[in-house]
């Protein structure tokens, strides 16, 4: 599977849909399209992480910079994940998990929500 991040924007939010693998080489690419998007002033960014399907230690340092970056400039971060609970259940879910860092972001299961203002994150 290639790698891609398309960008989008529904209401406040900027969508970026990221598909592929999350890693060393492909980091840049998801970086560069977060800072388009602080550097357009949309401060608050959805990442669709549904398409992931392979993450590492790089893949969750990107992550962790972006909740850094856009908590500074006061903005906010959602993540899409599939659900954690289904037997499929998504990659990166499982690594943010066993890495002790799942309850630092906002997760929901599909755009509808995360762009949502009213709806509640999954629990970690």
């Amino acid at each position: 599977m290639s790698f891609r991040v398309s960008a989008d924007q529904t209401d406040a939010w900027a969508v970026l849909r990221v598909s592929g693998e999350l890693d060393m080489a492909t980091c840049p690419q998801v970086r560069q399209a977060v800072h388009e998007a602080v550097a357009d002033g949309r401060h608050s960014v959805v990442l669709d992480l549904s398409e992931v399907r392979f993450c590492d230690s790089s893949g969750v340092g990107v992550l962790i910079a972006t909740r850094r970056l856009l908590r500074s400039c006061g903005g906010r971060l959602r993540l899409i994940l599939p659900d954690h609970g289904a037997a499929d259940g998504s990659h990166v879910n499982r690594v943010l998990a066993a890495l002790g860092v799942r309850r630092l972001f906002e997760v929901y299961a599909d755009a509808a929500a995360a762009t949502d203002e009213l709806a509640a994150p999954l629990s970690a």
